[in-house]
């Protein structure tokens, strides 16, 4: 039962790519929200999550507001889908009118330190095009993954995310490699948005409310010397292209005290990210149970 279930996923996820790949760009980008939809319609948990983290993350709202940011939501992981299935047609020269730089001297001067790079960065915009456009631009880099559990799924959306040259890490025991790149001088990305086990992180203030964000950012960039640098990637949708922006080098907090400055700085971070987001709140994945783990004692947040 298994093995027919993740072959029909394999069969779903390598025709929908295939399909969005060969379509002309705007009827792939409205065929992915369409996609995107109807993922949605046949997951109502991940609903539920989305109605529960806009809740939390915007009391003041209305349930209107909350609903359209929503919709704008699934509309751009649609579109996000879209642009992953033509990265195969991508050259430089037609990601020059897709995807425009803004901030780049931030990276830039980053880089010439000599100590590697570590990007902070989330699920915002269409988060696979970001790392992908860097790496055709000139820029490769190393970014962490958690591996999809099907293996068929997994494989081919690796040869997708890898194809201009970046080299995907798995989260699990990825330390000495991570160090190795950055004593190179290499980049590494991190998604440090995600909910954390809290065995993996520290709990932060994120939109008012304690979540558990992993402490590797600011463990790996204690010990480096790594510059932190905030990257992400937005729909400018008065341009009618994305913006792959850097923002400047994060000044971490250095007491002497390591675990005082994982957290410090861990905090640090996650406020950057909470205020992009805020720029942006229809950009940003809400459907992931970002405030699954509880402080000590706190009830659950989401029914199980």
């Amino acid at each position: 039962m298994r093995r027919m279930r993740e072959a029909l996923e394999y069969a779903a996820a390598w025709g929908i790519l295939k399909l969005l790949g060969v379509l002309p760009r705007r009827w792939a980008r409205a065929c992915g929200a369409g996609v995107a939809r109807l993922a949605l319609l046949l997951r109502p948990p991940l609903r539920r999550a989305g109605e529960i983290n806009l809740r939390l993350a915007f009391p003041e709202w209305s349930e209107a507001q909350r609903r359209r940011v929503f919709r704008q939501m699934v509309r751009h992981l649609g579109w996000m889908a879209a642009e992953f299935a033509r990265f195969p047609r991508y050259t430089p020269q037609v990601l020059q009118r897709i995807v425009v730089y803004d901030g780049l001297d931030n990276f830039l001067r980053a880089q010439a330190q000599g100590r590697g790079v570590l990007v902070l960065t989330g699920h915002i915009g269409a988060w696979e095009l970001s790392s992908f456009a860097h790496a055709v631009f000139g820029y490769p880099m190393h970014f962490l993954v958690r591996p999809i559990p099907n293996r068929r799924v997994e494989s081919l959306v690796h040869r997708y995310r890898c194809a201009a040259g970046n080299v995907a890490v798995e989260k699990t025991n990825a330390a000495r490699q991570i160090f190795q790149v950055l004593r190179h001088g290499g980049t590494v990305g991190i998604l440090a948005d995600l909910n954390t086990p809290a065995t993996d992180g520290v709990f932060v203030d994120f939109f008012g409310v304690p979540a558990c964000m992993t402490d590797a950012v600011a463990r790996i960039a204690l010990r480096s010397g790594a510059p932190v640098v905030p990257g992400y990637i937005y729909w400018d949708e008065a341009q009618g292209h994305y913006r792959l922006r850097f923002e400047p080098e994060v000044e971490l907090v250095r007491s002497g005290d390591e675990e005082h400055d994982v957290i410090a700085n861990t905090q640090r971070f996650a406020r950057i990210l909470e205020e992009v987001i805020r720029r942006r709140p229809e950009q940003w994945l809400w459907v992931h149970k970002r405030w699954k783990t509880r402080p000590p004692g706190a009830p659950p947040i989401y029914p199980e």
